[in-house]
């Protein structure tokens, strides 16, 4: 707690230490007898995490919900006392931290999903949750060492997909740069621990190179009077790994660039430097990049170029001291600056659109996997820059198309988006747009999204609006076809809805765990519910029960399937399922419940944006079902009529034999036939395995 003292005196009045002191004394009593799996107090930690924050200049309640975070969850106090004792404001940041440990989850993915998309909209509240779970999470990482190595993996999985990208989103390089180092390092020791051997080799044999261009740079900006300073460029392990696998290059042709960054005092100067440098040393082309213009979509800014002199490559990064502040900091630095400077606002508004766009995906989702799929999608890639008609400028995804474009300017653009037209030129909505285009989208009113698009665009916001269309459009042709579907079954029984008491609607929507009449509408629709027996279940007087009669009398098919009754089953013939395979129901328009195999490769395909059951058969089923077999045979007289004979014996129905492919030596015959579950199927099997000429026999589970 000395050294965190040491370094609020720098910048927080007295009394704000005091109420530190405070959140300080409170947890530690709260914490009292925890310990870490390294053998540390517990304590510990909390005033890591508040320690990492200090280090960022952050205010004094962002400081005491560091020190409280872990109280609501591993500690009795609860969320009212902390108000109580120390405000509502640091009582809701550290709630926002909370993790979700007392939800039942299918899985840990799953409560990843979940706490993630709880703590985002605690950040569109309160944007400090994120900095303090940022800080949590760089601390945990320095301190993996103790935990076994599949919990390693997976917190450096977990913080290399999720939290270095949203400390790259928020600007503060500082904590991303730690991250992704740390996170690679855990996945990969070994080859972590070579690059690092590496480097260090490196920078000592180049030593003398690096002060000789630092110290020509430093004599060029004295000379123009221009002030300011130089400072050498770290390659971080990360980035360097990230370049030597994805972009095919070796470690020496990497390190082979000489990287520097030039500090000014005012932009102006940033511009004067530039010219300088490139005086000193040629300019190569087409690397050469403004970010002080046209600012990342994290509100980075600088001028970027690369020369060539001294028979290497140098990078330049140019910049100025408020620049490089929130380069470091990003978000984190608009709590330093107390006469709000233009650069803090600028980029508070882009972290508000940001926060904005995240709160609308999580409304649209249909779930937290869901959700977090497009947060990961916008975290985020390289950006792009497009113009307006107007002139105004719209950072992108690298790869985003026009569709993209107008998703970003509004959802009903995006809904109503027929055609585009980029550089005034007709052009298609599929075509991924480049910087510097100025795109004009075409709208018509009677227009909307087609399913086609998900594959073209994105953007998480694109991708979240086009599917939370296709699901209302959907289900409000669920409940048309639904009403359609029940109004034709209670006229086909002479009765109308004239006759359907209040009471009896009541009692089936009660039966069939529905809340209200869309929603039974709706199942009737997708195949989840049989209109004639919903008919016949409002009809009834006294019983919701149908009688054996009135099912004999029906054309509907025996159950099969554990917990469909009552529902219309078709069986895929794609993967032809019978009883014992493990199956899946796939909820149709119109065909009921499509039952596949789980093994079936179109599952996938077939089960976008349709309800999917996992289900199980019934016992001492006696029907017949369809099953393909490949076999390959040697090729011999008669081989065909054997192999027919076999399947005989063996008692299965033979429907279709064919030869689909053959050479001089082998022949790859598919039999279709009947079989009444899989150990039917496997008597067959062996039996057809006895014949000699049998070379490879396998079922088709997927066409």
């Amino acid at each position: 707690m000395e050294m965190l003292a040491e370094s609020l005196i720098t910048y927080l009045d007295d009394d704000k230490i005091e109420m530190i002191t405070r959140a300080y004394t409170c947890a530690k009593s709260a914490h009292e007898g925890q310990f870490r799996r390294s053998g540390e107090p517990y304590i510990i930690h909390p005033i890591a995490v508040a320690k990492i924050l200090a280090g960022l200049r952050m205010d004094h309640e962002t400081l005491m919900a560091a020190l409280l975070h872990d109280v609501i969850e591993d500690t009795p106090v609860t969320k009212n006392e902390l108000a109580a004792q120390f405000g509502d404001a640091v009582a809701e940041l550290v709630d926002g931290v909370s993790k979700l440990t007392q939800i039942e989850f299918k899985s840990k993915a799953e409560a990843q999903a979940r706490n993630f998309q709880k703590m985002t909209l605690a950040m569109s509240n309160d944007i400090r949750v994120i900095l303090v779970k940022l800080a949590d999470r760089l601390h945990n990482m320095r301190t993996l060492g103790p935990l076994h190595a599949e919990k390693r993996r997976r917190i450096a999985t977990e913080t290399l997909d999720i939290y270095a990208p949203i400390a790259n989103r928020l600007g503060i390089n500082s904590i991303r740069v730690e991250l992704e180092d740390l996170g690679f390092a855990a996945l990969y020791p070994m080859r972590a621990k070579y690059i690092g051997k590496a480097v260090k080799k490196l920078r000592g044999n180049n030593n003398e190179i690096i002060q000789d261009i630092q110290s020509r740079i430093e004599e060029l900006l004295e000379g123009r009077g221009l002030k300011g300073r130089v400072v050498g460029r770290e390659k971080h392990l990360n980035s360097i790994y990230k370049k030597m696998k994805y972009k095919h290059k070796s470690f020496h042709e990497i390190m082979d660039v000489y990287a520097f960054r030039v500090i000014t005092e005012t932009e102006d100067d940033c511009y004067r430097a530039l010219g300088a440098l490139h005086s000193l040393y040629k300019p190569l082309p087409f690397r050469f990049k403004d970010y002080l213009a046209v600012p990342k979509v994290n509100g980075y800014q600088s001028l970027h170029t690369t020369l060539f002199g001294l028979h290497v490559n140098i990078e330049i990064q140019i910049r100025t001291e408020d620049m490089e502040d929130f380069a470091n900091n990003g978000i984190a630095a608009h709590w330093q600056y107390k006469d709000e400077s233009d650069i803090a606002l600028a980029n508070q508004v882009r972290i508000d659109r940001w926060l904005s766009g995240l709160k609308e995906m999580r409304e649209r989702a249909n779930d937290s996997m869901e959700f977090i799929e497009h947060v990961k999608i916008d975290l985020f890639p390289d950006e792009i820059y497009v113009f307006t008609p107007k002139g105004s400028i719209l950072e992108l995804p690298a790869g985003a198309t026009p569709i993209d474009f107008a998703y970003s300017i509004h959802t009903d653009i995006g809904h109503a988006c027929v055609a585009c037209r980029i550089n005034k030129q007709l052009s298609s909505l599929s075509e991924p747009l480049q910087s510097g285009q100025t795109v004009e989208i075409v709208t018509a009113p009677s227009s909307k999204p087609s399913r086609a698009w998900l594959n073209i665009v994105a953007t998480g916001k694109a991708k979240s609006s086009i599917r939370h269309f296709l699901k209302e459009q959907q289900e409000a042709e669920s409940l048309s076809l639904g009403k359609n579907l029940l109004d034709k079954s209670i006229a086909g029984i002479n009765a109308t809805w004239d006759d359907i008491g209040d009471a009896q609607l009541a009692k089936v929507l009660q039966h069939n765990q529905v809340d209200n009449l869309d929603t039974l509408l709706r199942n009737i629709g997708l195949g989840l519910r049989m209109p004639y027996i919903i008919a016949r279940q409002l009809l009834a007087e006294s019983s919701l029960e149908i009688s054996e009669t009135e099912q004999l009398n029906t054309d509907l098919p025996k159950v099969m399937i554990k917990g469909t009754e009552g529902m219309a089953l078709t069986f895929a013939n794609c993967c032809y399922p019978i009883p014992g395979d493990p199956i899946i129901g796939l909820a149709n328009s119109g065909s009921g419940i499509v039952i596949h195999s789980e093994g079936c490769k179109k599952v996938l395909n077939l089960s976008n944006n349709k309800v999917q059951m996992h289900l199980s058969w019934v016992k001492d089923i006696t029907d017949e079902f369809t099953v393909e077999l490949q076999v390959e045979l040697e090729r011999q007289r008669g081989i065909i009529a054997e192999l027919a004979a076999a399947i005989t014996r063996a008692e299965g129905n033979l429907e279709r034999i064919a030869v689909t492919d053959q050479d001089a030596k082998l022949s790859i015959v598919s039999v279709v036939l009947h079989v009444q579950g899989r150990r039917h199927l496997a008597r067959v099997i062996k039996r057809i395995r006895t014949i000699k000429a049998v070379v490879r026999l396998s079922r088709v589970l997927s066409k």
